[in-house]
């Protein structure tokens, strides 16, 4: 990882420390923890990749784009490229003494299967309590990755020199296999709140709503806009959107750009005036009435709040 301070966020990119620069690393929270020094850990951060955490004892609460999970025994979660997020912290504000197991690894590097896109979807959920039968299957899993990356690495048989290229290469395979493998459990998981996916065409509409709305939230919020621009009807959008998270495609436009807003306010010093611009708002005092709506407090009080 790399990481390099802008305003009260940290931007971290991917950056392998081991020799061999794989696309993926395996390691436990206390190895992060004393990776990081304690006042980095406690602070917020961006990914530019992604970041699977199962714990398997302990407590603490982490934070994902605004949200607080409390995190304890079968906890899982799973952060995207872009998302803020503060580590699982205890009572106190320091870094949680929790038994986990980190997976850190790039968009490209798991295997081209259509169930590991799936999971890999920028808009999927973030965090999931499993059941003690799915925590057992999840648990071999990042165990076996976890004795894998360490074979990798050399470090299971120590006092030797750095495996040779063929065994390298095919562990690092292997390695692929196995995310692959759990990125399918990842996505046979569903939606925490019990909805079940949405069947086609709808996840299709769906799919393509978000990913437009990605492209173009900071220009427009109107539905009829996604709707001209994809070639769909407004209620075709809606009928989908309300079916894969039981919200409208309008309310996902506004939820989408007020979570911009607030990683503008929190993460960075621009005035409101200037985020309020970056958004597509034509004055300012709308984006204020905008965001109080959506939020309950206004930008300033929000900001004030965070900091």
């Amino acid at each position: 990882m790399v990481e390099s301070g802008q305003y009260d966020v940290i931007e971290i990119a991917y950056d392998n420390p081991d020799p061999l620069h794989t696309g993926i690393e395996v390691l436990t929270f206390d190895e992060l923890k004393a990776r990081l020094k304690s006042s980095v850990a406690r602070r917020t951060s961006r990914l530019d990749f992604h970041q699977i955490l199962l714990v398997r004892g302990g407590k603490g609460t982490a934070m994902v784009d605004f949200v607080m999970h409390p995190c304890a025994r079968g906890t899982l979660l799973h952060l995207r490229p872009g998302q803020v997020q503060r580590l699982p912290s205890s009572a106190n504000g320091r870094p949680a003494n929790l038994d986990a197991v980190l997976l850190l690894f790039t968009a490209d590097f798991p295997p081209p299967l259509p169930a590991t896109r799936e999971a890999l979807d920028g808009f999927g959920p973030v965090a999931w309590r499993l059941q003690p039968d799915e925590f057992d299957a999840f648990d071999r899993a990042v165990s076996e990755m976890h004795a894998e990356y360490r074979d990798l690495r050399g470090e299971r048989t120590r006092g030797t020199t750095v495996p040779a290229d063929n065994h390298v290469e095919l562990t690092g395979v292997l390695l692929r296999q196995l995310l692959g493998a759990l990125l399918i459990r990842v996505s046979r998981l569903g939606d925490p709140a019990g909805r079940p996916a949405p069947a086609t065409p709808g996840a299709e509409v769906y799919l393509a709503f978000r990913r437009e709305l990605e492209r173009s939230f900071a220009t427009t919020r109107s539905v009829e806009d996604y709707a001209a621009r994809l070639g769909y009807a407004p209620r075709t959008l809606t009928r989908a959107c309300l079916a894969a998270t039981g919200r409208s495609a309008k309310q996902l436009a506004d939820a989408r750009v007020t979570l911009q807003a607030q990683r503008l306010l929190a993460h960075s010093d621009l005035p409101v005036a200037e985020i309020s611009r970056t958004l597509g708002f034509s004055e300012p005092t709308n984006f204020g009435k905008f965001f109080t709506r959506e939020t309950g407090r206004t930008p300033g009080d929000f900001r004030r709040t965070q900091r």
